[in-house]
Parts: C-alpha cells; sequence; structure tokens
C-alpha cells in the first residue's frame, strides 16, 4: 500500500492576522507521526465561504485523509460545516446526535440552549459525528471522492482528545499490516544536537542507512526519532536502538509511547515510587522549579513546598542563610546555595531539595561571576552536591534551562548515576 496523502487546512481569521499563534497543527503532524504518517501540505484560510469550498475540494482530490481545523464555533464566521456541505453538494441538516450533544452542554452549565448553540447542531448531511468530550461542538466526518475529511474544533485541548481517543487510532487501524513505517522515538535530555550526531558519528559510523535519525531540538528536551520503512530494518531496529541508548546513558529521559513526558513528571515518578519527597530553594528561578513540579497530576504526593528567597533578607529569614555567608562570599555561590537547600530541607523535612542561586541578566554580573552564572545544590542533608556552571543564554531561557538542570541532577540522584552530565563537561566553572 502507497502511505495515504495527508494534508492540512486550518481555518480563522485570527490566524491570519496574527491574534493567535497556529500551535494546532504542529499537534496534529506529532501525532500523525507516531503512526508513520506526514502531513504534504498545509493550508490556513480566513474565515470565507468561498476560498473554504473551493479549498475543500481542490484538497480533496489530492489527498487520502484532510483535516480541516477550526470553524465548528457558534458565530456567523464558523463555516466549516457550510462549507463542507457545499463542496460536497449535500444540504445542512439537523443531526441528532449533534444536536443532543450541545443540549446536554447547555443543561450541564445551567445556560439556555439558543440560536447560535443550535447552528452547531447543523451539519453536512450523511457525516459521521466525532465526539467532543469538552467543548460545544462535535466534530464531524464524510468521505469525498475518496478523501476521507475530517473536521476538528479549533481549541487545542478539544481537538488533543478528539486526535488522541479517536481520529489517530481510526486512521492507525486502516493502516495496520499495510504499511511498515515505524517510528521510535526517544527523550533526551542535556545533549545538543551537534553534539549528539558528533557522538554518533564517532561512536557508532556504521548507523545503517535504512534507519532513518532525526533529531526535533526543544527547550528543555530533545527529541530522536528512528524510522523505518520496510520489514528488515524494522526487524535489526532493537539492536541499533540499543546501541543507541547505551551511548546516551543517562542523558536518555525515556521513550516516548503516547505522549512526551516532562522532566518534572520523570522526578515525581521517581520519587513517588521510592516514597520520597523534594522541596525547592529558588532564587534566580523566581520559583519555576515548583511551577514545573505542581503542573503535574499527583505531585503533592511528594512535594509540600518550595521558597522563593530572591532577596538576601528572605534568604536569611526563612531559610536561615547566615549573614556572614552572603556578606563574605555573596548570594551566587556555593556557601550559600548549600545554605538555602540546608534551610528548605529542614523546614520541610522532605528527603530531597533543589536550591538555585544565580545571575540571570541581563544586567549584574562581574568579571569573576559573569551573567550566566549559577549555583546549584541537590540531595538530601547528608548527601548534597554542589557545581557551578555558566549558561550565557537570554534571562527566560537562562530560567528555564537552569529549573530544568536542577531536575535532571535530581533524576540522576534517584538514579544513582555516577556519570557526568555533558552539560556539566561543557558549562562547568571551578
Amino acid at each position: 500500500m502507497i502511505k495515504p496523502n495527508v494534508q492540512l487546512l486550518l481555518t480563522g481569521n485570527e490566524l491570519m492576522t496574527g491574534d493567535i499563534v497556529d500551535s494546532n497543527s504542529a499537534m496534529i503532524a506529532d501525532l500523525l507521526s507516531f503512526i508513520g504518517l506526514n502531513i504534504s501540505r498545509k493550508v490556513t484560510l480566513a474565515d470565507d465561504l468561498t476560498l473554504l469550498t473551493n479549498e475543500i475540494m481542490s484538497l480533496a482530490k489530492h489527498a487520502d485523509i484532510l483535516i480541516i481545523n477550526g470553524g465548528l464555533g457558534p458565530t456567523v464566521d464558523d463555516l466549516t460545516a457550510q462549507a463542507l456541505a457545499k463542496a460536497t453538494q449535500v444540504e445542512l441538516a439537523e443531526h441528532p446526535d449533534a444536536l443532543s450533544h450541545v443540549t446536554h452542554w447547555c443543561n450541564k452549565r445551567k445556560t439556555r440552549l439558543n440560536a447560535p448553540n443550535l447552528k452547531q447542531a447543523m451539519l453536512p448531511q450523511g457525516c459521521e459525528i466525532i465526539a467532543n468530550k469538552q467543548g460545544s461542538a462535535v466534530g464531524f466526518k464524510v468521505n469525498y471522492t475518496g478523501c476521507d475529511i475530517y473536521c476538528t474544533p479549533g481549541v487545542p485541548r478539544e481537538l488533543q482528545t478528539m486526535l488522541d481517543e479517536q481520529i489517530i487510532p481510526e486512521i492507525a487501524s486502516k493502516l495496520a499490516n499495510e504499511l511498515t513505517t515505524d517510528v521510535t522515538r526517544l527523550q533526551v535530555f542535556g545533549i545538543g544536537e551537534s553534539s549528539l550526531q558528533k557522538m554518533i558519528d564517532e561512536k557508532l559510523p556504521d548507523w545503517p542507512d535504512d534507519i532513518d535519525l532525526g533529531f526535533r531540538a526543544g527547550m528543555p528536551l530533545l527529541e530522536i526519532k528512528l524510522t523505518t520503512t520496510n520489514h528488515k530494518a524494522l526487524h535489526k531496529k532493537p539492536i541499533w536502538k540499543n546501541k543507541l541508548t547505551e551511548l546516551l546513558g543517562d542523558h536518555l529521559i525515556g521513550e516516548i509511547n503516547t505522549k512526551p513526558s516532562s522532566l518534572a513528571k520523570h522526578v515525581l515518578t521517581a520519587l513517588n515510587e521510592q516514597t520520597l519527597t523534594i522541596t525547592t530553594a529558588e532564587s534566580c528561578t523566581g520559583g519555576l522549579i515548583a511551577s514545573m513540579l505542581t503542573q503535574e497530576a499527583g505531585a503533592s504526593q511528594s512535594f509540600e513546598a518550595g521558597f522563593v528567597t530572591y532577596s538576601n533578607k528572605m534568604k536569611t529569614s526563612l531559610l536561615a542563610v547566615p549573614e556572614a555567608l552572603l556578606n563574605t562570599h555573596g548570594a551566587v555561590s556555593q556557601a550559600v546555595v548549600l545554605a538555602m537547600a540546608q534551610g528548605a530541607l529542614k523546614k520541610s523535612s522532605a528527603d530531597f531539595a533543589i536550591a538555585v542561586s544565580g545571575i540571570a541578566g541581563p544586567e549584574g554580573g562581574s568579571k569573576d561571576k559573569p551573567v550566566g552564572t549559577v549555583w546549584i545544590a541537590w540531595g538530601g542533608l547528608d548527601t548534597l552536591q554542589s557545581v557551578r556552571l555558566v549558561i550565557p543564554l537570554p534571562r527566560r531561557y537562562f530560567q528555564k534551562y537552569v529549573a530544568s538542570i536542577g531536575l535532571d541532577l535530581i533524576r540522576r540522584e534517584l538514579l544513582n548515576s555516577q556519570e557526568i552530565p555533558n552539560y556539566v563537561v561543557e558549562r562547568q566553572k571551578k
């Protein structure tokens, strides 16, 4: 079977004016890649009935799968259903399942069902409903000239659920045993793309041509994709995956099976498995480490408190950092960051702490402590370690990278790792 041609149509005036940034197409492409499919064409249009109708007709002629995103809402500029009906030459009709859905949605919120809501039940005749667990507008699907057309909501969380639970599994089931494309995705932290490519070139120079290596840089995690498109390559891929895993060492966070996991999630999972707790003492990151932890559901099992002590006064008041240490060594120092960690551990009675104090910039540096200097301490009361790094990044990226390094150092501690991370080798200042 030839790999299906997948195309994407995005609709919305706000996309054209820049009022919102398109993240949905990246989400769709990412989830399709799990089943070995890529988007061959993407078109973005304003809310114009004629433009949408003509584009649907054009795309459907060349695509096997067309995903239309946006335009399902209750307002006059939501035109997807109308455009699809016109393109496929059918009438709009009240769909009983769509009506039941929007009625239930209104009743649940104790709001009156009105004419704009009812508009969302007027769909192309003969379409199939795609359930929407969060929003008022159902998705729907038609087949036109051999092209499966999926209409999806523009709200990212609604789209995510619809893709995860219905659309992607349906497409995958049709491809089962027909396509040989197989994608393995690995999450890595602490090695950049160029460094990683250099390592592979030097240590695995005979990497097979039929196992395609791809890299996607992100902040903070890097993703590596191993893609095969035939049975011979698929058969030997586990061998080369193991070789790559050994090369990555503890820089490997894990394999992505469905959705990527954050560093914080990996840390919390390890803490929970070992019945351990963690606290944070933050200066230059302003509470970002605690925020990253608490973004994860169930964080309260392992995280009870964090401390943001931006000023020297608060470092002394909240964490009992001696004024003498601050006066002698300065806030960005090994002595102070260790004292911050100790204070947080004693105050919270947690098993582990991450403490950070640094110069985020763009001002405030000196010859001895340039902008980007940060001291990080991590561990328990009897096992505290510290390291000084210089990370000359713009303030926002500096904070995110430092927070991520702190989490990674604890992750490695929980793994009993003896490996020196690449970011320490490259950025350590003694």
